[in-house]
């Protein structure tokens, strides 16, 4: 029996993950080549390798049940009966592992694994199942209820924004909740295509050429960067949620995972003993700065909310463009994208790189529209 229809925020982070996994996958997406000896339909069957990694296996497990889940929520508040969505949450994911892992094949130091794959699928069945089991004892329709007395209609990219934002902090950031920081990935991105290019030359010069070295931020500009990383999701939340004590009680869980989510990512970097090290005397006095600037933005308008989230998104990445990368943070970035890290890298780099580009979108977007 199908559901009413209702606009879901599961569907664009579905979207999201299977994005994210499929880069997680291929990465490092360099040096592509045909397995010499291998016809093409030999390359169709997966062999099983006689290791076995258990912190490998696991994370195949559940790095595929939440696409199993979100598929299957997607699903059914898109109004799919309860045997299509699940079959849905079922074969999707196996099939886009199946093809990941013959695609690994053409990726040097990747290596195609039918136990891979088992666990990938396996991962989405529970996930497929574990969403069936939160629709058949009513808590997706719960959900809905304390969403419509929480949020307003059209609210599900925003739902999505904030569900991602505290995975993008686990990504090593050069300042305290500093987002966005693509610049120099992006330059030499390009450096890669325009080499060669005849009549690209001089650009490509130009960008060949290495950046200048950047003075460290001031402690006011640090200070200032941290406060607008709190206080911009804050503000993409007020833009769908009513004037209220609502607004200052989700101000207060974005503190809460904006702490955890740094403690979880310097702890992953650093070792425990240094979970708290980003707590500096500049990073405590701007979260209470954001904290306070939140509260006392709790009864704007959402549309005013809007155009000052752009605001702050928008100092925001251009404060972190400016901010250089010490020595400490570059061994941060090697050791994600190295190591057991670059299982994680993927999912982490992107959504810390992008999230900020992606709230502005969604605001001008919003700004835009006839409510």
């Amino acid at each position: 029996m199908a559901i009413p229809r209702h606009r879901s925020s599961a569907a664009p982070l579905a979207l999201a993950w299977g994005v994210l996994v499929v880069y997680a996958s291929l990465f490092p997406f360099t040096g592509w080549r045909w397995p010499p000896g291998h016809p093409f339909w030999a390359l169709l069957r997966l062999p099983w390798p006689p290791w076995g990694d258990e912190f490998d296996l696991w994370s195949n497990f559940f790095g595929y049940l939440p696409f199993g889940a979100l598929l299957l929520i997607a699903a059914r508040r898109g109004g799919w009966p309860a045997r299509r969505a699940l079959l849905l949450a079922l074969l999707l994911p196996s099939a886009l592992s199946y093809a990941m892992e013959v695609t690994q094949t053409f990726v040097p130091h990747r290596v195609p694994s039918l136990k891979d794959w088992t666990m990938n699928s396996l991962g989405a069945a529970a996930g497929g199942l574990l969403g069936a089991a939160l629709h058949r004892l009513g808590l997706l329709e719960r959900w809905h209820g304390i969403r419509q007395r929480w949020f307003v209609g059209a609210s599900a990219g925003a739902l999505a924004l904030l569900a991602l934002w505290p995975v993008g902090l686990l990504f090593p950031a050069p300042v305290p909740l500093g987002l966005g920081q693509v610049g120099e990935r992006l330059r030499e991105l390009l450096v890669d295509l325009l080499d060669g290019v005849p009549w690209a030359e001089r650009l490509y010069a130009l960008l060949s050429s290495p950046p200048p070295l950047s003075a460290p931020l001031s402690p006011l500009a640090e200070a200032a960067t941290t406060t607008l990383g709190l206080l911009g999701p804050c503000l993409v939340a007020y833009t769908v949620v009513p004037p209220g004590w609502r607004r200052l009680a989700l101000a207060l869980g974005a503190l809460a995972l904006a702490m955890a989510g740094m403690t979880l990512s310097t702890w992953l970097n650093f070792g425990p003993e240094h979970a708290l090290a980003w707590l500096t005397p500049v990073a405590l006095p701007a979260l209470a700065a954001a904290t306070l600037a939140a509260a006392l933005l709790a009864p704007v308008g959402r549309r005013l909310a809007a155009g000052l989230a752009l605001v702050a998104l928008t100092g925001l990445v251009a404060l972190v463009a400016q901010a250089p990368s010490d020595p400490y943070f570059a061994q941060s970035l090697q050791a994600w994208e190295q190591g057991r890290f670059v299982r994680f890298h993927g999912l982490a780099q992107w959504i810390g790189w992008l999230w900020p580009y992606g709230a502005m979108a969604w605001l001008l977007a919003r700004l835009g529209s006839r409510e």
